[in-house]
């Protein structure tokens, strides 16, 4: 006959110590679930205690608990486009979006609720958790760019290229991961190249931005290659004006 399982250990922790396993568990839970088909019970199976104790540390309930979730998951994001301001542009937000993307891949199916809502539990609360990553990021990208007072252009081009990270992310993991995650990080750092020296032809802070990220550049590197495969679609382009 077999044995009754045997129950696994409790292990006591600190508050804070306590508090930070619940919410890495329920983020494990998140990054493969959406929340709302997470319940208190698996949050507290999955950290190995019982729902009372979920309860006494998160007394707001499965709302509460997604929030700090979700706080979490934010904190990692912001530290993503955390970089040291040495080196070209492009590979500084090369690195920035490696980072980005680990944490998209590794948070596959629970990415979308964490980062746009779209879930029951969403609240203006968590709306202004991720409004702040999308923010915090778009600042980090305007001191590389070594911008202090940015213009209402420049700072809207920015914050859309950060919507198109995440907008491209959602499709990317909808798309079965396809392209590899190498080129749609190339992709990304190019949109930006491109979106700004589509702007620089209409504000003249963006211009001068465009010509402190190529003094940058290092010969082969991603801006160079790049104009070396758009230049020729360009000149075509303006035979026919």
């Amino acid at each position: 006959m077999t044995s009754a399982a045997t129950p696994r250990a409790y292990r006591r922790l600190s508050v804070e110590d306590r508090r930070a396993q619940l919410i890495d568990t329920a983020l494990q839970l998140f990054a493969h679930r959406a929340p709302e088909d997470v319940s208190l019970d698996d949050v507290a199976e999955a950290a190995g205690v019982s729902r009372p104790l979920v309860y006494r540390y998160f007394p707001g309930g499965k709302q509460q608990l997604y929030e700090a979730a979700l706080r979490g998951a934010a904190d990692v994001l912001e530290q993503c486009f955390a970089e040291p301001e040495e080196g070209p542009l492009m590979q500084r937000l090369s690195r920035a979006l490696d980072r980005y993307l680990a944490f998209v891949v590794g948070h596959d199916a629970g990415f979308s609720a964490l980062l746009q809502g779209g879930s029951v539990v969403e609240t203006s609360r968590t709306s202004a958790i991720v409004d702040e990553v999308r923010r915090a990021a778009a600042e980090q990208i305007l001191r590389h760019l070594g911008v202090t007072d940015p213009g209402p252009r420049l700072r809207m081009a920015v914050r859309m290229w950060i919507t198109a990270v995440e907008a491209a992310s959602l499709i990317w993991l909808d798309e079965g991961k396809d392209p590899s995650v190498e080129e749609l990080r190339d992709w990304l750092v190019e949109n930006l190249v491109v979106q700004l020296v589509t702007a620089a032809g209409r504000d003249e802070q963006i211009a001068e931005i465009v010509g402190y990220v190529l003094s940058l550049e290092e010969p082969g590197g991603v801006i160079p290659r790049l104009a070396q495969r758009i230049l020729p679609l360009v000149e075509a382009a303006s035979e026919l004006g």
